[in-house]
This record gives structure tokens, sequence and C-alpha cells, in this order.
């Protein structure tokens, strides 16, 4: 029992940690504001007025807990599963690492984004990228790995370095790398592709699964027609064919998608519906209320991440029976003998 529950409480002990370190670096007046961040008493970006106290935007920041009880809530079941003596065939089931990792970087969302709208600094801005960079890239490597055969430690190789990078570039370069090219916004995209790939494989839809790129992204708002008009803004399409070139054999496993997926997918893009309504130049931003379109979004947010968790869980090996062995045939001269 001690030791199934230790990642729970090791994220526990993490989070009181956060909390002190937020509280005091708040009490402490956070520093200087970042540039594209509004004065105190002003309208935020995301729609809240600006406070003068601990938390810059106090219900934006609030919302983001979500993401906290829905990391700690799996990290609960993990403990759960282990805690049963289950033998998993599924990485999502037990303390495995990836799924470790996939509840810490849930967690990792909450207090990413408090930094950010709780204090407006530069820093704020990156650890929020950083944190968001660090859940989306889990489910496009995890299916590539699968689809690739990588091992393991391919896995968290791939992993580390890809956050690595971004994260020096966000900070040393700026959020687009210099390059045009925002991790997050593409790898949303490329998880859907390498979720196509991975319950459909074959090399008719390896060689079309780019363009369900196209629909993903349509479904965000930018359609196929200002992505050609705007070829040099939009260099990085080409990346949708990418699941493809990696994924040279079908999946092992296969998911139940209804009902965890189809949630997690109606979930985000309610919130991103919510999103869109919550800044400050829009007509229902309502900068003193207690109810905060931003904050709406991160809750549905949290409940995308528990619902895609869910739907992790529910892969198991493909069932591939045995050929056929033909019955011995008797004939007469059989019979005789």
């Amino acid at each position: 029992m001690e030791r199934t529950h230790r990642p729970l409480k090791i994220a526990l002990g993490a989070l009181v940690a956060f909390g002190v370190v937020f509280v005091g670096a708040g009490l402490l007046g956070w520093g200087p504001r970042a540039a594209n961040e509004q004065a105190i008493g002003e309208v935020s970006r995301w729609c809240e007025r600006v406070s003068g106290g601990l938390l810059r935007e106090p219900i934006n920041t609030l919302g983001n807990l979500g993401f906290v009880f829905a990391g700690l809530a799996m990290f609960a079941t993990l403990a759960r599963d282990a805690v049963g003596g289950r033998t998993p065939t599924n990485r999502f089931i037990g303390n495995s690492p990836i799924a470790l990792l996939y509840a810490s970087a849930a967690v990792f969302l909450g207090p990413g984004s408090m930094v950010m709208h709780g204090s407006h600094t530069f820093f704020g801005a990156w650890i929020d990228n950083v944190s968001m960079v660090a859940y989306i890239t889990i489910p496009v490597l995890w299916n590539l790995t699968q689809l690739g055969r990588w091992s393991q430690r391919t896995f968290f190789t791939s992993y580390s370095v890809v956050l690595a990078l971004y994260a020096a570039g966000y900070w040393f370069i700026g959020p687009d790398l210099g390059i045009g090219f925002e991790l997050f916004r593409v790898s949303i995209p490329l998880w859907i592709i390498s979720e196509v790939v991975y319950r459909w494989w074959s090399p008719l839809v390896r060689a079309l699964s780019g363009f369900v790129g196209f629909v993903v992204a349509a479904a965000f708002g930018v359609f196929p027609a200002e992505m050609l008009d705007n070829a040099g803004e939009y260099w990085w399409v080409f990346l949708f064919w990418l699941p493809a070139v990696l994924a040279r054999q079908p999946a092992e496993g296969r998911r139940r998608y209804t009902p965890w997926f189809w949630i997690g997918i109606a979930s985000f893009l309610t919130a991103y519906a919510i999103w869109q309504t919550g800044t400050a130049d829009h007509e229902w931003c309502a900068p003193d209320s207690l109810i905060q379109a931003h904050a709406i979004w991160h809750l549905l947010s949290a409940l995308a991440t528990w619902a895609f968790f869910v739907f992790l869980r529910t892969e198991r090996p493909m069932r591939i029976d045995p050929p056929a062995v033909p019955e011995p045939r008797l004939d007469a001269d059989s019979d005789r003998r």
C-alpha cells in the first residue's frame, strides 16, 4: 500500500511546495510584468480586471485547480490499479512510467497556468506554455511509439529532447521559436492524425492521413485556403505527414473510442469556443464578473485531460485468431489399413 501510493504522495508534496513558493512570490509583488500584460486596474488579455492583490487574475487563476484535481484523480486511480494486483497489458493501468508521466503533466497544467494568470510575468507565460507542450506531446509520441515500435527509452528520450528544446527556444527566442512554429497548436492536429493512423493503419490511410490535419485546423477556424494563401506562415503543414512516415507498422492494440474519446473532443472544442469569448475585445467580456469564460475554458480542458486518460486505458491487444488446422482426411484406403 505504501509503495503503490508513493507517486500520489509525491505529487501532493510537490503541490504543497508549489503553493508555498507561489504565495510567497505573490506576497512579494511578483516582480515586473511582461510587456504584453496590462497594468493593475486595467482589463487583462483574458477579460478579467487586473488585481493588485496576491493574484493578478483571481478567477482565471483559480480555475486551473481543475487540472490539479484531474491529475490527482489519475494518480489515485493508478494507485488503486496497483493495489488491486492487476496484471496490465496497457501501460496506462497501474504505476507505469508512461501513466505517471501523463498524470504528472495533467497536474503540471494547473500550476503552469496559475503562474501566468497569477503573476503576469514573462516567467509565467513561459512556464504556462511549457506545461501545455509537456502535456500535448505525450499522446502524440505515445502513438508514434506504438506505430514505430519504439522502446520506452526512445519514447522518454524523444519526449525530453522535444520539451527541453522547446523550453530553451521559448525562453531565449520567443513563443514561435523564431521560425513561426507554435508547437502546442501544431501538436493538436498531429495527435488526431496519429490517432487515425493508429486506428486504421494501411498504406492508403498513411498516404491520406496528412489531410486530416487540414480538417482539424478548420475546426479551429483555419481553413485550407488561408493556409495555401499564406504558405510562408503555414510552412509546417508538411509535418501533417510525419505520423505516416514514422508509422511503418500497424498498432498491436485497439482502443474503445466511445464514449471517452468523444467526451474529450467535445469538452475541448466546447472549451475552445468559450475561450474565444473570454478576451478583452469580445462583446461578452465582463471584467468584474465572478464568472469568467477563460476560467471555464480551464475547467472544461481539465475534464478533457481526464476523458483522454480514461480513453487511453481502454487499449487492449488485438485478438489474432490462430490459423485453422485442417482436420485429418480419411479415405477408403486408410479405413482399410
